[in-house]
Protein backbone atom coordinates (compact mmCIF):
# COMPACT_ATOMS: atom_id res chain seq x y z
CA UNK A 1 0.00 0.00 0.00
CA UNK A 2 1.45 3.38 -0.97
CA UNK A 3 2.12 6.00 1.67
CA UNK A 4 -0.88 8.28 2.30
CA UNK A 5 -0.85 11.59 0.46
CA UNK A 6 -1.37 14.92 2.12
CA UNK A 7 -4.89 16.27 1.72
CA UNK A 8 -5.09 19.24 -0.61
CA UNK A 9 -8.80 19.26 -1.47
CA UNK A 10 -8.30 18.17 -5.08
CA UNK A 11 -9.81 14.71 -4.60
CA UNK A 12 -12.74 16.26 -2.76
CA UNK A 13 -13.47 18.56 -5.70
CA UNK A 14 -12.97 15.79 -8.26
CA UNK A 15 -15.31 13.54 -6.28
CA UNK A 16 -18.01 16.24 -6.09
CA UNK A 17 -17.88 16.81 -9.84
CA UNK A 18 -17.85 13.08 -10.60
CA UNK A 19 -20.80 12.31 -8.30
CA UNK A 20 -22.83 15.26 -9.57
CA UNK A 21 -22.24 14.39 -13.23
CA UNK A 22 -23.03 10.66 -12.90
CA UNK A 23 -26.03 11.06 -10.62
CA UNK A 24 -27.59 13.70 -12.87
CA UNK A 25 -26.92 11.65 -16.01
CA UNK A 26 -28.50 8.55 -14.50
CA UNK A 27 -31.59 10.30 -13.15
CA UNK A 28 -32.23 12.23 -16.37
CA UNK A 29 -32.16 8.90 -18.25
CA UNK A 30 -35.13 7.53 -16.26
CA UNK A 31 -38.09 7.52 -18.67
CA UNK A 32 -40.90 9.89 -17.63
CA UNK A 33 -43.55 7.11 -17.94
CA UNK A 34 -41.74 5.16 -15.21
CA UNK A 35 -42.06 8.14 -12.89
CA UNK A 36 -45.72 8.61 -13.79
CA UNK A 37 -46.42 4.91 -13.17
CA UNK A 38 -44.59 4.91 -9.83
CA UNK A 39 -46.37 8.04 -8.62
CA UNK A 40 -49.73 6.60 -9.73
CA UNK A 41 -49.12 3.43 -7.70
CA UNK A 42 -48.12 5.44 -4.63
CA UNK A 43 -51.13 7.77 -4.86
CA UNK A 44 -53.65 4.93 -5.35
CA UNK A 45 -52.37 2.80 -2.47
CA UNK A 46 -54.15 2.79 0.90
CA UNK A 47 -50.71 2.41 2.51
CA UNK A 48 -47.13 2.68 1.28
CA UNK A 49 -44.31 0.59 2.69
CA UNK A 50 -40.64 1.36 2.12
CA UNK A 51 -37.71 -1.03 2.48
CA UNK A 52 -33.97 -0.87 2.02
CA UNK A 53 -30.97 -2.36 3.77
CA UNK A 54 -27.97 -0.37 4.98
CA UNK A 55 -27.60 3.08 3.47
CA UNK A 56 -30.47 2.35 1.07
CA UNK A 57 -32.61 1.84 4.16
CA UNK A 58 -31.65 5.27 5.48
CA UNK A 59 -32.75 6.80 2.19
CA UNK A 60 -35.96 4.76 2.37
CA UNK A 61 -36.67 6.15 5.84
CA UNK A 62 -36.22 9.70 4.57
CA UNK A 63 -38.60 8.95 1.69
CA UNK A 64 -41.24 7.47 4.02
CA UNK A 65 -41.01 10.57 6.21
CA UNK A 66 -41.68 12.84 3.26
CA UNK A 67 -44.56 10.64 2.07
CA UNK A 68 -46.22 11.11 5.47
CA UNK A 69 -45.60 14.84 5.26
CA UNK A 70 -47.50 14.92 1.94
CA UNK A 71 -50.49 13.41 3.75
CA UNK A 72 -50.04 9.81 2.60
CA UNK A 73 -49.91 6.79 4.90
CA UNK A 74 -46.40 5.35 4.87
CA UNK A 75 -44.41 2.88 6.94
CA UNK A 76 -40.87 1.58 7.06
CA UNK A 77 -40.66 -2.21 6.82
CA UNK A 78 -38.85 -3.63 9.82
CA UNK A 79 -40.15 -1.17 12.41
CA UNK A 80 -42.00 -2.72 15.33
CA UNK A 81 -45.16 -0.67 14.67
CA UNK A 82 -45.38 -1.41 10.95
CA UNK A 83 -48.58 -3.25 10.02
CA UNK A 84 -48.74 -6.06 7.50
CA UNK A 85 -48.83 -5.38 3.77
CA UNK A 86 -52.23 -6.00 2.18
CA UNK A 87 -53.55 -6.32 -1.35
CA UNK A 88 -53.67 -2.91 -3.01
CA UNK A 89 -50.85 -1.45 -0.92
CA UNK A 90 -47.63 -0.19 -2.51
CA UNK A 91 -44.12 -1.20 -1.51
CA UNK A 92 -40.97 0.63 -2.54
CA UNK A 93 -37.72 -1.33 -2.29
CA UNK A 94 -34.43 0.51 -2.73
CA UNK A 95 -31.51 -1.83 -3.43
CA UNK A 96 -28.32 -1.05 -5.34
CA UNK A 97 -27.52 -4.59 -6.49
CA UNK A 98 -31.06 -5.98 -6.17
CA UNK A 99 -29.74 -9.30 -4.89
CA UNK A 100 -29.86 -9.04 -1.09
CA UNK A 101 -31.82 -11.88 0.48
CA UNK A 102 -33.86 -9.50 2.63
CA UNK A 103 -34.96 -7.44 -0.39
CA UNK A 104 -35.87 -10.51 -2.44
CA UNK A 105 -37.74 -12.04 0.51
CA UNK A 106 -39.64 -8.79 1.00
CA UNK A 107 -40.51 -8.68 -2.71
CA UNK A 108 -41.79 -12.25 -2.60
CA UNK A 109 -44.07 -11.46 0.35
CA UNK A 110 -45.31 -8.28 -1.35
CA UNK A 111 -46.22 -10.13 -4.54
CA UNK A 112 -47.86 -12.99 -2.61
CA UNK A 113 -50.05 -10.50 -0.71
CA UNK A 114 -51.14 -8.73 -3.89
CA UNK A 115 -49.42 -5.40 -3.29
CA UNK A 116 -47.69 -3.44 -6.04
CA UNK A 117 -43.92 -3.19 -6.01
CA UNK A 118 -41.80 -0.22 -7.08
CA UNK A 119 -38.14 -1.20 -7.28
CA UNK A 120 -35.25 1.25 -7.43
CA UNK A 121 -32.01 -0.53 -8.32
CA UNK A 122 -28.81 -0.22 -10.32
CA UNK A 123 -29.11 -3.77 -11.67
CA UNK A 124 -31.86 -4.05 -14.24
CA UNK A 125 -31.33 -7.81 -14.52
CA UNK A 126 -31.39 -8.57 -10.79
CA UNK A 127 -33.85 -10.94 -9.13
CA UNK A 128 -35.46 -7.98 -7.40
CA UNK A 129 -35.88 -6.09 -10.67
CA UNK A 130 -37.77 -9.04 -12.17
CA UNK A 131 -40.31 -8.90 -9.32
CA UNK A 132 -41.14 -5.21 -9.86
CA UNK A 133 -44.48 -3.82 -10.92
CA UNK A 134 -42.56 -0.68 -11.85
CA UNK A 135 -38.79 -0.79 -12.20
CA UNK A 136 -36.70 2.37 -11.94
CA UNK A 137 -33.24 1.34 -13.03
CA UNK A 138 -30.30 3.65 -12.41
CA UNK A 139 -27.13 3.15 -14.43
CA UNK A 140 -23.57 3.98 -13.31
CA UNK A 141 -20.04 3.26 -14.51
CA UNK A 142 -18.05 0.51 -12.84
CA UNK A 143 -14.45 1.49 -13.32
CA UNK A 144 -11.39 2.61 -11.40
CA UNK A 145 -12.51 6.26 -11.34
CA UNK A 146 -15.82 5.27 -9.70
CA UNK A 147 -14.01 3.09 -7.17
CA UNK A 148 -11.69 5.99 -6.27
CA UNK A 149 -14.12 8.94 -6.28
CA UNK A 150 -17.47 7.30 -5.36
CA UNK A 151 -16.72 3.99 -3.62
CA UNK A 152 -19.17 1.17 -3.00
CA UNK A 153 -22.77 2.33 -3.52
CA UNK A 154 -22.17 6.08 -3.32
CA UNK A 155 -23.55 6.89 -6.79
CA UNK A 156 -26.63 4.74 -6.32
CA UNK A 157 -27.37 6.07 -2.84
CA UNK A 158 -26.89 9.69 -3.88
CA UNK A 159 -29.15 9.16 -6.89
CA UNK A 160 -31.78 7.28 -4.86
CA UNK A 161 -32.09 10.20 -2.43
CA UNK A 162 -32.45 12.71 -5.26
CA UNK A 163 -34.96 10.43 -7.00
CA UNK A 164 -37.02 10.14 -3.81
CA UNK A 165 -37.03 13.90 -3.30
CA UNK A 166 -38.04 14.52 -6.92
CA UNK A 167 -40.86 11.95 -6.57
CA UNK A 168 -42.06 13.90 -3.53
CA UNK A 169 -42.14 17.11 -5.61
CA UNK A 170 -44.25 15.30 -8.23
CA UNK A 171 -46.60 13.97 -5.52
CA UNK A 172 -46.88 17.46 -4.02
CA UNK A 173 -47.90 18.87 -7.39
CA UNK A 174 -50.53 16.19 -8.02
CA UNK A 175 -51.98 16.45 -4.50
CA UNK A 176 -51.88 20.26 -4.36
CA UNK A 177 -49.51 20.18 -1.41
CA UNK A 178 -47.21 23.04 -0.47
CA UNK A 179 -44.25 23.32 1.85
CA UNK A 180 -46.59 25.02 4.34
CA UNK A 181 -49.14 22.17 4.25
CA UNK A 182 -46.35 19.63 4.63
CA UNK A 183 -44.80 21.52 7.53
CA UNK A 184 -48.08 21.12 9.45
CA UNK A 185 -47.54 17.34 9.28
CA UNK A 186 -43.85 17.55 10.22
CA UNK A 187 -42.90 15.65 13.37
CA UNK A 188 -42.81 17.69 16.55
CA UNK A 189 -39.37 17.52 18.08
CA UNK A 190 -39.13 17.71 21.85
Amino acid sequence: MPAPATADGSTYRASLAYIEENVARSLLAVPAPKIVDAVGILLEAPAIFVYGAGRSGIIGRAFAMRLVQTGLTAYVIGESVTPIVRAGDAVVIISDRGESQSSIQTANIVRREGAKLVVVTARESSKLAHAATVLIALDFPDDETRRRLAPLGTLFESAALRLADALIAEIMQVRGETEASMRRRHAIMV
